[in-house]
């Protein structure tokens, strides 16, 4: 196999088919990469956008389609239930085969340079490209979203990695960095109380939640510092997020390490921290592709038994409920059956 590198751009549109096209077009257009997914969220407003090959075409690609992202959408009148920082939002370069981290690092700098000189868009590292600490953590540094970005620019320690520390009112602001396999995994309740949702996500993510006095104040450390009660999952970030074309509430979680926590894992505690809520699970959903592995496990925990691939597939899509907001094509969403 050749040396393979994942990019998996989340582009602030996911509403208008033409610019979600011309995106895609832009990335299928460099030669020796191939476009795995674009796949839009109308309630989101974003569309993931996945695409593999060797670093440098796919370098290019992640290029082309921030710029056309740039050009075509406009953050000044952008909605939507997901928080973003910009139209090209976060850029992450995930090693598949014969790639370091350490290459998909470089990639992100040299990819991150680029935007910022040509399209004069600020530029952050995230994840393990970061060049500070408190970078890394993507929820950081989108603190605020676009709407505090303008705020944000003006202080000395939010200064850009690339680009200028001036607010592009367009364009907004970019996240670019390597990561490992992250799996998009959102599961679905039998409310549309945001409320519930987002008591759930505070529950399991691992940050978890400040803690507070009985006057509903933040306790504070010895040296001052917010003192936090982690959640209840390893290797997770959540948040609720409403589905309006649904009337649903969905429990919007990011695997950042399925090998620590998989998503059957994260599917069963959300049932269980609903339950006690008195809300019930009914589903879930993968946006972008996700490892085979991870849906074997799922398989395996499911039916106990060791059995052929096919029927574990089957069995992980069936108990996760993968199909229930649409089908679930596993010859289309395994990383693996589409390389």
């Amino acid at each position: 196999m050749p040396d393979l590198v994942e990019c998996v751009p989340n582009f602030s549109e996911g509403r208008n088919i033409q610019t979600i096209h011309a995106i895609a077009a832009a990335v299928s257009g460099v030669p020796g990469v191939k476009l795995l997914s674009a796949e839009p969220d109308k309630d989101y407003n974003r569309t993931v956008v996945t695409f593999v090959g060797e670093p440098k075409p796919v370098a290019e690609a992640a290029f082309r389609g921030t710029r056309t992202a740039t050009e075509l959408i406009d953050m000044a009148q952008h909605t939507g239930e997901h928080p973003r920082i910009g139209a090209a939002d976060v850029v992450p370069f995930v090693p598949v085969s014969g790639v370091t981290m350490e290459d998909c690092i470089q990639l992100a700098r040299e990819f991150g340079r680029r935007v910022g000189s040509e399209l004069r868009v600020p530029v952050y590292l995230y994840e393990e490209a970061a060049t500070r600490p408190e970078r890394r953590n993507l929820a950081t540094i989108r603190k605020g979203e676009y709407e505090g970005l303008a705020q944000k620019l003006k202080d000395p320690l939010w200064k850009p990695d690339f680009g200028p520390a001036e607010f592009n009112p367009k364009a907004g602001a970019m996240v670019t960095g390597a990561r490992m396999f992250l799996i998009a995994y959102n599961v679905n309740l039998s409310t549309n109380d945001i409320k519930t949702a987002n008591e759930i996500a505070l529950r399991i993510r691992e940050s978890g939640r400040i803690k507070k006095d009985a006057g509903g104040k933040a306790v504070l450390d010895e040296h001052g510092n917010k003192v936090t009660i982690p959640g209840t999952l390893k290797a997770v970030k959540a948040m609720g997020v409403l589905l309006e074309a649904h009337d649903i509430a969905q429990v919007s979680i990011n695997l950042v390490n399925f090998h620590v926590t998989p998503p059957h894992v994260a599917f069963e505690e959300v049932k269980k921290q609903a339950a006690a809520l008195g809300v019930s699970v009914t589903g879930s959903e993968i946006v972008g592709l996700t490892p085979k592995e991870a849906l074997l496990m799922a398989g395996k925990f499911y039916l106990s038994a060791e059995i052929s691939e096919d029927v574990l597939l089957d069995a992980a899509v069936e108990r996760l409920g993968l199909s229930q907001l649409e089908h679930f094509d596993i010859a289309k969403k395994v990383i693996e059956f589409q390389l």
